[in-house]
């Protein structure tokens, strides 16, 4: 039997976190959980997760942007998908934030996000990478 895959979730919000670490471990996947950007690169250091899942807005406000430009820039972490995920949503700060294109991420999902399409997507990510 093949090990689960390994999904590292990092946010700074706690039912955030618990939510999809259920939805994810329901699922056959290992969840891992970092609540800042630096425990999250810390973590996937130590052992690489098979893929990321890091909300926009945390202590900073483009903290996931960080996470993921860290990330494309390092040899051991640059192929693992990312998943960029944010409450905002509105189209007058569309311009604040980077696009899935400029900021290095390979999704982008609003909050709240929907079990089956993040699941879906998590099982996309993973296939291709």
């Amino acid at each position: 039997m093949a090990e689960p895959k390994r999904i590292l979730v990092i946010d700074d919000d706690a039912d955030f976190l618990s939510y999809v670490q259920i939805m994810l471990s329901a699922n056959g996947y290992e969840v891992l959980t970092a609540i800042t950007a630096a425990e999250g690169l810390r973590r996937m250091h130590q052992d690489p997760p098979d893929l990321v899942i890091a909300d926009v807005m945390m202590s900073y406000v483009l903290d996931g942007w960080t996470v993921s430009r860290e990330m494309k820039a390092d040899p051991l972490l640059r192929e693992i998908p990312i998943i960029m995920v944010s409450a905002i949503v509105s189209v007058e700060d569309d311009g604040l934030f980077p696009t899935v294109e400029t900021g290095g991420a390979d999704a982008f999902m609003s909050k709240p996000i929907e079990p089956a399409a993040l699941l879906d997507r998590v099982a996309e990510l993973i296939r291709a990478a």
